[in-house]
């Protein structure tokens, strides 16, 4: 069965940087487009960003644009999410999820928490 498994949250001051891993299996992840979204206290789940196969293929929300970068490794099934200036109204539970938000989500991880905080 598809799995998905998001690692490397954490605890960081403002600023700060962090990189999250979602290791996928159970579907050919090579051929899939694969998307971060997080989960905000009272407001909701927000799209984050989305990579097609090609890895040059990739969007992201206006929030993040130029300080997060999404890319995957299809030799290691793994998708990544490289977070730099982080801010506070990044603190949010960060899930990988196969799909897009055009065409829907069809699985999502069990999430990895990400506290942005002074």
């Amino acid at each position: 069965q598809v799995q998905l498994v998001e690692s490397g949250g954490g605890l960081v001051q403002p600023g700060s940087s962090l990189l999250l891993s979602c290791v996928a299996s159970g579907f050919t992840f090579s051929t899939t487009r694969m998307s971060w979204v997080r989960q905000v206290p009272g407001v909701g789940l927000q799209w984050v960003s989305t990579i097609g196969t090609d890895e040059g293929d990739t969007v992201y929300a206006e929030s993040v644009k130029g300080r997060f970068a999404v890319s995957r490794d299809n030799a290691k099934g793994t998708l990544y999410l490289q977070m730099n200036n982080l801010r506070p109204e990044d603190t949010a539970v960060y899930y990988c999820a196969k799909g897009s938000p055009t065409r829907g989500y069809s699985s999502r991880g069990q999430g990895t928490q990400v506290t942005v905080s002074s």
